[in-house]
């Protein structure tokens, strides 16, 4: 069958169209016979069978529609406190902003030459000194690329000894025409604000600057190729902590032909991400991701990590997996649509996220204040928390659902990972949710949408490579261009140097 996004014109789409309904009235007839014959092999109620796939049937097409045409928020029209998954900012309101950032410029405006004429008398008016009626504008000064003319300046020693030339500056290919900085550029433009090379390059030519797409991918390589020892010691400082958080998403090899389903893999500690792309989703390169780590994942319900992690017979699990509270709300969110009865757990899992969020953060304390936050969170925990997820648990046992339901999905879902997700009860430094590392992985998704993912192996290594070092930077407060800046110039000088991103806390 063509597939949709190849349909030439909209008579076509509208004959698939006929031709897929004729289909699924044939599907149903078809359904009936068949549950029919099921239940008198059974000796069961054709009638029931039939409900009972009909429901599942509904259920599956109103979640394909909520996920296509739907809105994406989980937000719901309730009067319990929803599970905020951080704190909200203050409404900042439309008023003007400080801009403290921002370079000012003073201009003075002047009337015309022909003007300075009084309205009244007729005289010529004459300046008043230091008398000014002030305003402001944010205005935008375009970028300007240069062509800057090097002049190494030479010197001779009258004795005749051999003459001396001023250093050139640091280059990252040798002989290159490009600067660093404009390499670093570029790499902003691709891996912060999402803009392909393609589309940078059309926008350079605007500004006067003419340049081929396969120049400006020979810049971002090659800067990568100065970070790349940066770029490798980044994964053993996510897993210096005791707490990691792992996930895994989209992201195509565009090789010669349509894009090959390849896979963004995620590790983040609190404050250091290490993203890798690899061709499968498979437990074994979920095992090659984590490697021989011993402390706590925060992962979602996909099996490929509880294969990764799981015990063999001569040796203990490598890690211990939490699993992520708030893909269980989002469950039971979708099947509040079918089962009112989930409002009952959705309000446990408020209160739940209600009592996170008087707890104190503990990851960027002092040693002595970090422990007296994670007693003070364990303490809490204990005496709120672990009632409450008893009284899930004993609501999920006491439900009942159709097979194969939304419903039942989510309660299977939930009591299938419950070890996992109460492993926060136990150590104070897990959190609830998997959302910090979901939040690291944004930037990836974005890019993939903007750029389809990578045409090349080597892309797939250079966009895990700028993607890791931004996003660190950034969690750790240190601007992005200045970070690959400085790590830049400390590789080139010297080759061995690794620099990671400094936090600004």
């Amino acid at each position: 069958m063509v597939p949709i996004d190849e349909l030439p014109d909209l008579d076509t789409a509208k004959q698939v169209a006929r031709l897929l309904q004729a289909e699924n009235e044939r599907l149903h007839r078809r359904l009936e016979q068949l549950v029919a014959e099921l239940a008198r092999l059974k000796g069961q109620d054709a009638q029931v069978l039939l409900q009972r796939e009909l429901a599942k049937l509904q259920e599956q097409l109103a979640l394909m529609q909520q996920r296509l045409y739907g809105a994406s928020s989980e937000k719901r029209p309730v009067s319990a406190p929803e599970p905020p998954p951080q704190r909200m900012r203050q409404q900042q309101g439309h008023g003007p902003q400080a801009q403290p950032e921002l370079p000012v410029q003073e201009v003075v405006l002047p009337l015309d030459p022909a003007d300075p004429v009084c309205g009244l008398c007729g005289g010529a008016l004459h300046e008043w000194k230091g008398q000014t009626e002030d305003s402001e504008e944010v205005t935008v000064v375009e970028r300007q690329f240069v062509l800057r003319k090097l002049h190494r300046q030479k010197y001779r020693c009258p004795q005749g000894c051999a003459p001396v030339t001023a250093p050139a500056p640091p280059r990252l290919v040798e002989g290159g025409r490009y600067s660093v900085e404009f390499a670093v550029h570029v790499a902003l433009q691709k891996y912060v604000f999402h803009l392909p090379l393609a589309r940078q390059q059309r926008m350079f030519l605007r500004e006067g600057l003419g340049v081929e797409r396969t120049t400006l991918w020979d810049q971002l390589e090659a800067l990568a190729r100065h970070l790349h020892k940066s770029y490798e010691a980044l994964l053993a400082e996510v897993f210096t902590s005791p707490l990691i958080h792992a996930d895994e998403t989209l992201w195509y090899l565009l090789d010669k032909g349509p894009g090959k389903k390849w896979y963004a893999w995620t590790v983040a500690s609190p404050d250091a991400v290490y993203h890798r792309i690899f061709p499968s989703r498979s437990g074994a390169t979920a095992k090659m991701v984590l490697g021989d780590f011993k402390g706590v994942v925060v992962v979602d319900g996909y099996a490929a990590y509880q294969t990764a992690t799981k015990a063999g017979a001569e040796e203990p699990a490598p890690a211990t997996l939490a699993f992520c509270w708030a893909h269980v709300r989002r469950k039971f969110v979708e099947a509040l649509k079918f089962e009112p009865a989930c409002e009952h757990v959705l309000k446990f899992i408020a209160q739940l996220y209600a009592i996170e969020e008087d707890l104190p953060d503990w990851h960027a304390l002092e040693d002595k204040v970090q422990q007296g936050a994670l007693a003070h969170r364990l303490a809490v925990r204990q005496q709120q928390s672990a009632p409450l997820t008893e009284r899930i648990k004993a609501w999920a046992l006491s439900q009942r659902a159709l097979p194969d339901s939304t419903f039942r999905k989510a309660l299977e879902y939930m009591l299938e990972l419950w070890s996992g997700l109460t492993v926060f009860l136990l150590n104070p430094r897990v959190p609830l949710d998997n959302n910090h590392v979901e939040r690291q992985i944004r930037d990836v998704v974005l890019g993939r949408k903007n750029h389809y993912g990578s045409k090349s192996q080597r892309g797939t290594e250079v966009a895990a490579l700028f993607y890791s070092l931004i996003e660190t930077a950034k969690l750790r407060g240190e601007d992005p261009g200045d970070y690959l800046l400085r790590a830049a110039l400390a590789a080139i000088d010297n080759p061995d140097a690794i620099t990671l991103p400094v936090s600004h806390d």
